[in-house]
């Protein structure tokens, strides 16, 4: 039971750690450079974002608890999905709000939309709730992608 407990916090831990990457790279910026440039009208207020990804890589870190503690002969594959979409994740952070680099980020996004789905489909196979916990996390990056291309059509 001990080593479950372990496996969760760590798990947990591994999520949390991309999101401090993110909010570091982030969080200078958003009362700096991204004040200035052009965003759409559906572009949520500031404050929102925080507690949404908060919810979202909890959720991330419970699906990341469930295939680490899985049998099945996919784990190690869909493992090193979920390891990618941490990188992918923490990457575009860096590229959208350090870099300015509005068309890489849409690179990377894109990129990340894609193993998210991956990972909901091919995750099932271990839980249906590695399926069912990715879909907010699948709906916000779909949005997240959308207002990034809008972002950088308008600039």
């Amino acid at each position: 039971m001990k080593n479950k407990a372990l496996i969760f916090i760590l798990s947990l831990l591994a999520c949390y750690a991309a999101a401090f990457i993110g909010s570091f790279a982030t969080i200078d910026a958003i009362t700096g450079w991204y004040t200035t440039i052009v965003k759409p009208s559906f572009n949520p207020p500031n404050w929102i974002f925080g507690p949404v990804w908060s919810l979202l890589y909890t959720l991330m870190g419970i699906c990341f608890y469930l295939i680490n503690i899985s049998e099945h002969p996919s784990k190690i594959f869909i493992r090193k999905l979920f390891i990618v979409q941490l990188i992918l994740n923490a990457f575009w952070s860096i590229l959208f709000f350090n870099l300015h680099a509005l068309g890489f980020a849409i690179v990377d996004i894109l990129l990340l939309l894609f193993v998210l789905i991956l990972i909901a489909i091919k995750g099932q196979e271990i839980s249906i709730w590695c399926r069912i916990l990715f879909i907010p996390y699948i709906l916000w990056v779909s949005f997240a992608t959308i207002l990034n291309i809008s972002i950088w059509w308008l600039n």
